[in-house]
């Protein structure tokens, strides 16, 4: 199944609230929350204070931690109303530990890898996630171009869950849209996040619509 997962990245942050119920009732199925630290990302963007003042909202909350030493900050956004935690391999030494004290919190573990790391470092902990998320921009900054090399490894990936029986779900986020977004699919992704082409739009359920058309005509087979 195809999840589509908007970036608030994007939204319009003086009405946040507006625009997240916005994309809800347009269809989406989760919400994408990037949180920048300036330091493992060279940008800021909000902590977990913003997370809780939206979560009345009902869409699963998709927290992308691009932070240095997320194992710090885990529980805060847990407390927040996260429904899932997504950490980076480039910020962790340890990321067992970790993958298992957020699942132990009830909560869905997650972790991404930037364009140039390659997918053999996410071996050993697939047996545990529920999900991987493959950056197809380098993280930190919205508006970038899809980096094509990315759809490989999306396609390497998707090879090893399905060849070992992994239960876990391929996120992809950065420089997705309706045009683009059967590159990803068809390689095996099926959680897809998008930020303008979704809060910029002129109607969400429109993009949305249009999303769900491009990646339904171009399914991934084995």
């Amino acid at each position: 199944m195809i999840y589509i997962s908007p970036s608030v990245l994007a939204a319009d942050f003086s009405k946040l609230g507006e625009d997240v119920s916005r994309v809800e009732g347009a269809g989406a199925d989760f919400l994408h929350l990037d949180v920048m630290d300036g330091v493992f990302v060279p940008n800021i963007s909000f902590g977990p204070a913003v997370i809780a003042s939206l979560r009345r909202s009902r869409l699963l909350f998709d927290v992308h931690l691009m932070i240095t030493k997320p194992e710090k900050m885990i529980d805060e956004f847990i407390k927040a109303g996260a429904d899932m935690i997504t950490f980076h391999f480039e910020a962790c030494d340890s990321p067992e530990p970790l993958i298992r004290h957020i699942k132990e919190m009830s909560v869905r573990a997650s972790m991404a890898i930037s364009p140039s790391t390659p997918v053999d470092v996410l071996l050993p902990f697939l047996p545990l996630l529920d999900m991987v998320l493959i950056m197809t921009v380098e993280p930190g900054f919205g508006g970038q171009k899809l980096i094509p090399a990315t759809v490989d490894k999306v396609r390497t990936l998707r090879r090893i869950i399905d060849e070992n029986g992994y239960s876990c779900d391929i996120e992809v986020d950065g420089g997705i849209s309706a045009g683009n977004v059967g590159l990803l699919t068809s390689a095996g992704a099926n959680v897809i996040v998008a930020g303008s082409a979704i809060f910029g739009a002129p109607s969400a359920r429109r993009a949305i619509v249009n999303m769900r058309t491009a990646a339904a005509a171009a399914v991934y087979k084995k």
